[in-house]
């Protein structure tokens, strides 16, 4: 299943903080835990102590934790790669190499006699996966993660984000990326924070509609908010999200007939196959409810990219067909727009594939 999960920052927040955060995350449906020791400056007993106690708590909540580590870590605290007994005292279930060594380490890491796992850095299009899957790692402990990006316009682009997935994906190994709270609250582990995601282009949307961007593009697995802490209107709105497929948001048109709100609400939905530039096509509506009527009731001129579509009677066989659009085009006054995406999730559209489900909500 995909897993959700969430940062904390032990040497920037208090324990009470930490804790009324997981609390409020476990009860979301949250499993999972980004925990930061790039920026911690403190005796190695300090933080060994301090990590086992919110460490202790997260896993009595059902999370498990990732440590963010570095080589520059490693070296400061005195641990070395084929030790990683340190990880194990405070708790974690896994260390994540921000910076890796050279592919040789990391799969001897993966036999380490705690069963941690071993998440690398996936951000970085070379051949440094291919490299440690050479050493033939012990693959159930070795996962991956794509960085977060404080620095405005830093975060990764499309192709780059595509490609260096594809290197992990293709081993099938766990994969994870990063959203950002819109909350002027939240922060990371650094000064610089105008949101910390991977993608660049999801900086300045809700983050619920980043989820839903990575559940429609069905690429990788689990999805991870970067800053501490979301308000509690995001994680209202997470609550809802729905992690297997797409869900559109849609305002529906007034006096819409109940057949139509009911097709679009109610019955499970599907991209065809045999798909085109203009319309996204669920058809088993048609099939459904054939002979059931279904008047003309609101067609205007145009039809606006983003607008819900059910075909009217004066369609013969196609009545009752539910259409996405995906460009403005001409109506023919055979088609009645019933709703539309609601504007932030329009984007949504170019992500379905041929045979992908997909459901709306109001």
């Amino acid at each position: 299943m995909r897993k959700l999960g969430i940062s904390i920052y032990p040497d920037k927040s208090t324990v009470e903080e930490m804790k009324d955060y997981i609390v409020k995350a476990a009860d979301a449906g949250f499993s999972r835990i980004f925990s930061c020791l790039l920026s911690v400056e403190k005796p190695q007993e300090e933080i060994k102590a301090e990590f086992i106690e919110i460490n202790n708590f997260a896993r009595d909540h059902g999370f498990e934790i990732i440590v963010d580590v570095s080589p520059k870590v490693f070296a400061d605290l005195g641990i070395s790669y084929d030790d990683l007994t340190f990880f194990h005292e405070i708790g974690a279930d896994g260390v994540r190499l921000d910076a890796g060594f050279g592919g040789h380490q990391e799969s001897m890491m993966t036999f380490n006699e705690f069963d941690l796992k071993i998440e690398i850095n996936m951000s970085n299009d070379t051949h440094y996966i291919d490299t440690i899957m050479d050493y033939q790692p012990n693959q159930y402990n070795l996962i991956a993660c794509h960085n977060f990006y404080p620095h405005p316009y830093s975060g990764l682009n499309e192709e780059q984000f595509v490609n260096t997935t594809k290197r992990f994906t293709k081993y099938g190994l766990r994969t994870a990326a990063f959203v950002a709270s819109q909350s002027p609250e939240a922060y990371g582990p650094w000064p610089v924070d105008y949101g910390l995601v991977t993608l660049e282009s999801h900086r300045n949307l809700p983050l619920h509609v980043q989820m839903k961007d990575y559940v429609a593009r069905n690429v990788l697995d689990d999805i991870i908010i970067s800053n501490f802490v979301p308000s509690d209107a995001e994680m209202a709105e997470v609550k809802k999200v729905n992690l297997t497929k797409l869900n559109l948001q849609v305002k529906l048109v007034d006096d819409i007939p109940e057949l139509m709100k009911k097709i679009v609400l109610e019955e499970p939905h599907f991209n065809r196959g045999d798909v085109n530039d203009y319309l996204l096509r669920s058809t088993m509506s048609r099939v459904k409810y054939k002979g059931q009527g279904f008047p003309v009731f609101n067609a205007p001129e145009m039809i606006k990219r983003g607008d819900i579509v059910i075909e009217s009677d004066n369609f013969g066989h196609y009545a009752g067909e539910l259409n996405i659009a995906k460009r403005d085009m001409v109506n023919t006054g055979r088609s009645n727009v019933v709703g539309h995406v609601v504007e932030e999730e329009v984007f949504l559209l170019d992500k379905i594939k041929p045979w992908q489900k997909f459901e709306f909500t109001l």
